[in-house]
C-alpha cells in the first residue's frame, strides 16, 4: 500500500463478526425417551413402599435417546440393585419395559409397567 491509500478497518471488523447464533441444548432434532407421569407414579409408589421398609435408599433417572432408565440403589455409593428400563423400540417384540438385576439378568419384560415391576414386590408378610 502506498502512503496515500487508507484502509477502512471498521468494515473488515464488521465482516469478521457475523451475527451470533443461539444453539439450543439439547438440539430439538434429538429425540429423547422419557417416562410419562403415570409411569413415574407407578414406579414411585413401589419405590416409596420399599424406602419405608428400609430396603432402598436412593434412585437415579437417566433419559437417553434410545431408552429411559430408573435405577434403584441400596446405598448411594454402590451399583444399582435394579434398573427399570423403558425401550420403545422393543415394544412390539418383547415389551417396552424391563426390570434388570445388578448382574444384568432380565428379571421380567413386558408392555404393562405395573405387571413388570410386580417382580420387585416383596412377598406378603403377617403383621
Amino acid at each position: 500500500m502506498s502512503e496515500g491509500q487508507s484502509v477502512d478497518h471498521r468494515s473488515s471488523e464488521r465482516d469478521n463478526q457475523a451475527t451470533p447464533q443461539v444453539i439450543p441444548f439439547p438440539s430439538p432434532t434429538t429425540p429423547q425417551v422419557a417416562f410419562q407421569r403415570d409411569e413415574l407414579r407407578t414406579i414411585f409408589n413401589l419405590y416409596g413402599r420399599r424406602v419405608a421398609e428400609g430396603e432402598w435408599r436412593d434412585y437415579a433417572l437417566d433419559f437417553r435417546r434410545d431408552k429411559a432408565v430408573f435405577s434403584i440403589y441400596r446405598r448411594t455409593s454402590e451399583m444399582p440393585l435394579y434398573r427399570i428400563e423403558k425401550d420403545p423400540k422393543l415394544a412390539r417384540r418383547q415389551g417396552a419395559y424391563a426390570v434388570i438385576a445388578a448382574s444384568g439378568l432380565v428379571m421380567k419384560r413386558g408392555n404393562d409397567l405395573a405387571r413388570v415391576i410386580g417382580v420387585l414386590e416383596g412377598p406378603l408378610r403377617a403383621v
